[in-house]
């Protein structure tokens, strides 16, 4: 079971574009910020420090899930670090990655695809942290734990940025969440929409136009 994290309620507005330093060339296409970017530094350093209490000394193999996860896991693993230098508790840190596709435009395809990273057989026996960015259905992600399995890791957990409550959840829970959001579409952060918005700071929710803007032509 995951440990406490931030909720965010469905009524919960955010903050004003105006508030916050946004690049001029996605202004106008979204709608407010939903996580400003130094609550989500906060809050990965949590995160951290529970993954260091969680493991003692084992060491652990960190799979970063590509590409959405890059930022949050290049962040965690920062602050891991920090936490092995400074601290009397610390764990051996290796690093691994893994690419999924399971979305085209703002819905799920249901089903995953492996389209990069390394032979998963190199997980055998070993510590496995599997850190994503958002788990929405939950089904990529179960998907995911049935092939870690199959190549007989000594242990799995999964950390993820984002959990976002939506009736089609297969009821699959991370053990490390930083935040429970509304049903809605969010970018920034290295979340995309069709490969867009990575480089946005803030985690924000993508408007009506810049769906329009940037959806895949059929």
């Amino acid at each position: 079971m995951a440990k406490s994290f931030i909720r965010i309620d469905d009524n919960d507005h955010g903050y004003a574009l105006a508030q916050f330093c946004i690049p001029k060339h996605y202004e106008e296409d979204l709608d407010h910020v939903l996580i400003p970017a130094g609550l989500i530094n906060d809050r990965t350093e949590r995160i951290a420090r529970d993954i260091v209490e969680d493991f003692g000394h084992e060491p652990i193999v960190g799979l970063c899930v590509l590409k959405g996860g890059y930022k949050f896991f290049t962040d965690l693993v920062d602050k891991i670090q920090i936490l092995n230098r400074n601290s009397r508790q610390s764990v051996q840190l290796a690093v691994d990655f893994i690419r999924l596709k399971s979305y085209v435009n703002d819905s799920s395809t249901g089903s995953i695809e492996v389209i990069g990273g390394d032979n998963l057989e190199n997980l055998k026996g070993k510590n496995v942290l599997v850190v994503e960015d958002i788990i929405d259905t939950g089904r990529t992600m179960k998907q995911l734990l049935e092939l870690l399995e199959s190549v007989g890791p000594k242990s799995v957990k999964v950390a993820s940025l984002l959990v976002k409550r939506t009736k089609d959840n297969v009821g699959y829970r991370p053990d490390y969440i930083g935040f429970e959001v509304p049903n809605l579409f969010v970018v920034g952060y290295a979340l995309d929409f069709n490969e867009y918005f990575r480089d946005l700071t803030h985690i924000c929710v993508i408007n009506e136009n810049g769906k329009k803007k940037y959806s895949t032509k059929s």
